[in-house]
């Protein structure tokens, strides 16, 4: 049974997460080759961005234009370094979706994981095609401006004079790749959390199948009880082990697209200022798919009331409707993913959101006035 397959195949090559089948010696020598390498372009890229602020920028057009990208791959280093870290638990994660109670009993159960397997998949197409056109998008168009010109597309301190051709090439397809890895970090750390959140609500539905099945005697209530336990540990550890990049997410996002927002403000818009408004777009989908999953998430686990309440009660022993109260009653507090265990995800964070960071971007525009 494969689980989060395309995911985990980005998440492979992002330089995040080894696959558990390369056990070997050579081939866990060659990955860790490879995620050194992913990690030293990253973190070069930001120390970089960040010694141009201390050296360099000296007004607020400077540092606006520095933290758009500065920030994003600052984000990058903490998901690589966090995620790298909770690798034997991403691995614990994955292989518990392929366990009891969690794995199918028949062809019917089978069918709506295939289903989420299936939404899982196209979700992810979507939204790694939406940010892979748009950082294309970025780079092509500063191949037509900013390379005919010998500039680079974003500021950082260059330690050495690039001012020849060779130099300039080398420095500028650096920062281009460096960059382009920060992007398959983000986009496969989002793509894995998403999906192990839908896998939740997925566990969900098998559990309302289930609890039809309990009435034809083909399954115990004790069963199903201990499923719909499992399903709320499980949520609790996605959560606590995600919370953290969640969090620091959400504060960068919201400095990004204040920072983005001023930019726009003060320029005309052109081709060359085009990509900051694609680059926004990223930033507000990147919160959004977060937002969106978290409360599909909690709405499905809600949903199990009313599959209960709508279940043949007269012919149910008291027994078993006691423990069905208290199924309901517990599922009365639906399933949350919170960032930083204050902000739960969810439609209405995402609206708050984007207010936050239209009261930051007013700030700094009377500031600067």
């Amino acid at each position: 049974m494969h689980i989060l397959k395309l995911p985990c195949k980005i998440f492979t090559i992002s330089g995040c997460f080894r696959p558990q089948s390369w056990t070997s010696l050579f081939k866990r020598t060659v990955y860790n080759i490879y995620k050194l390498y992913t990690f030293t372009m990253i973190y070069t890229v930001s120390i970089l961005q960040i010694m141009d602020i201390v050296l360099y920028v000296d007004n607020i057009n400077d540092l606006t234009d520095n933290l758009n990208v500065m920030i994003n791959s600052l984000v990058s280093c903490y998901k690589i370094f966090i995620v790298s870290l909770s690798y034997e638990n991403i691995v614990a994660l994955i292989n518990c979706l392929t366990e009891e109670p969690f794995k199918p009993l028949d062809s019917d159960e089978m069918k709506i994981l295939q289903h989420y397997d299936e939404i899982i998949r196209k979700n992810t197409l979507r939204y790694t095609s939406f940010v892979t056109i748009s950082a294309g998008f970025v780079f092509l168009s500063s191949l037509f401006t900013d390379f005919r010109y010998k500039r680079l597309k974003f500021r950082e301190w260059i330690p050495y004079d690039y001012s020849s051709n060779t130099m300039y090439c080398i420095t500028y397809f650096q920062q281009m790749l460096s960059l382009s890895h920060c992007v398959i970090v983000n986009i496969s750390t989002d793509n894995i959390m998403c999906g192990f959140i839908m896998h939740i609500c997925c566990q969900i539905e098998i559990l309302k199948y289930r609890l039809k099945k309990m009435l034809s005697k083909q399954l115990t209530l004790d069963y199903c009880i201990r499923h719909h336990n499992q399903i709320f540990k499980f949520a609790q550890i996605v959560n606590l082990k995600f919370t953290k990049i969640i969090g620091f997410q959400f504060i960068a996002s919201t400095m990004v697209i204040c920072c983005n927002l001023y930019q726009v403000s003060q320029s005309t818009l052109n081709v060359n200022n085009l990509w900051i408004i694609m680059f926004t777009n990223c930033i507000l989908m990147q919160i959004f798919v977060y937002c969106w999953f978290g409360n599909e998430l909690k709405l499905k686990s809600l949903q199990l009331i009313d599959s209960i309440f709508q279940m043949e009660w007269p012919i149910l022993n008291n027994s078993i409707k006691k423990s069905l109260l208290l199924i309901m009653k517990r599922t009365k507090t639906p399933i949350e993913i919170t960032t930083i265990f204050i902000f739960t995800m969810n439609l209405e964070t995402f609206v708050a959101l984007l207010k936050t960071s239209y009261s930051v971007y007013n700030l700094l525009v009377k500031t600067q006035e």
